[in-house]
């Protein structure tokens, strides 16, 4: 198990390089200048020097680069341009709510897309697999936006049951929390019940076709230990792999929903930040993306080697 951990940190450190060469030489690339922002509207030429001078933006782009990461290596993100508030305290009061939206919409994805996988490869061929598979189609068709409206439309607006906006967090009040995340977490969710939902039926149907399996139904056992017990868990390795990269998706991509319910999450201050050329906020944001992507995928390891014992029996 440590053996695996440390060779996935090792396959990290350069990916994590190369990120963080992309995001700093892309943000370059962009148009305006944000020292024009900071100086107001008179735009005082001694102001506009004192400002580059003070956020290095006139040495040369290597020279930046370096000072950025050597800051990063010592857990200092940098401060924002816009507001003057360190990055890292950003990203600790928006990342929450983001995690939040992210953790209740793969609960969402998981109770509708496993079970309904699972249905359709048990009754292949039969009116279920077939609603199943008009669900998941359904759901990655649909554009999040156009769901989102069209819930505010008849949920709030019509029946009042939920608020069509904002966001309360859960420490102040837990149940107007789950009221206001309920929709945006439902509405991110649907489409990645679709995708899992396929691929569950997918893998269902490749190990239900296993020897195993039959010898096991050949034994007696009750169809549903047959499925649950035997099929399921040697099925879930497709599975877990598919969750862990969609939890990682549903944080860097919940820009849309976050937006239309919104919500002041991870997504809208990445938004702001590109929007008024937040040079330090975009770079920490991308950078705190990639961590968790490459964390998702370490998870994803170690889940299949506690699902699989020949994976654990081999490490």
């Amino acid at each position: 198990m440590l053996s695996i951990i440390a060779r996935r940190a090792l396959v990290a450190i350069p990916t994590l390089v190369i990120v963080s060469l992309l995001v700093f030489a892309l943000q370059k690339i962009l148009p305006g200048d944000p020292v024009l922002t900071l100086a107001g509207e008179e735009r005082d030429p001694a102001v506009l020097a004192f400002l580059r001078e003070q956020y290095r933006l006139d040495d040369p782009i290597y020279v930046q680069y370096f000072a950025w990461v050597g800051q990063v290596l010592r857990g200092d993100f940098g401060v924002s341009l816009r507001t003057d508030v360190p990055v890292a305290t950003l990203i600790l009061q928006k990342l929450p709510v983001t995690l939040q939206l992210a953790a209740m919409a793969m609960v969402f994805a998981v109770l509708i897309g496993i079970p309904a996988g699972i249905l359709a490869a048990v009754r292949k061929g039969t009116w279920m697999d077939y609603a199943a598979n008009v669900f998941a189609l359904s759901g990655l068709s649909i554009p999040n936006f156009w769901l989102g409206i069209l819930l505010i439309f008849l949920v709030s607006v019509q029946l009042q049951w939920l608020p069509a906006s904002g966001y309360v967090p859960p420490t102040e009040d837990l149940w107007q929390s789950l009221r206001t995340m309920l929709m945006p977490a439902f509405v991110l969710g649907t489409g990645l019940a679709g995708s899992l939902m396929r691929h569950t039926r997918s893998a269902m149907l490749g190990v239900l076709r296993a020897d195993y399996v039959r010898t096991a139904r050949a034994k007696g056992l009750l169809p549903k230990v047959v499925v649950l017990k035997h099929a399921l868990r040697n099925a879930l390795v497709p599975i877990v792999t598919l969750l862990t990269l969609l939890f990682g998706e549903l944080i860097a991509g919940a820009v849309l929903t976050e937006q239309i319910f919104t919500i002041p999450g991870f997504g809208k201050l990445m938004v702001d930040a590109v929007f008024t050329r937040d040079y330090a906020v975009v770079q920490g944001v991308v950078l705190c993306t990639a961590i968790g992507f490459i964390a998702m995928n370490l998870l994803a390891d170690v889940l299949y080697v506690l699902i699989n014992p020949r994976l654990r029996h081999a490490s």
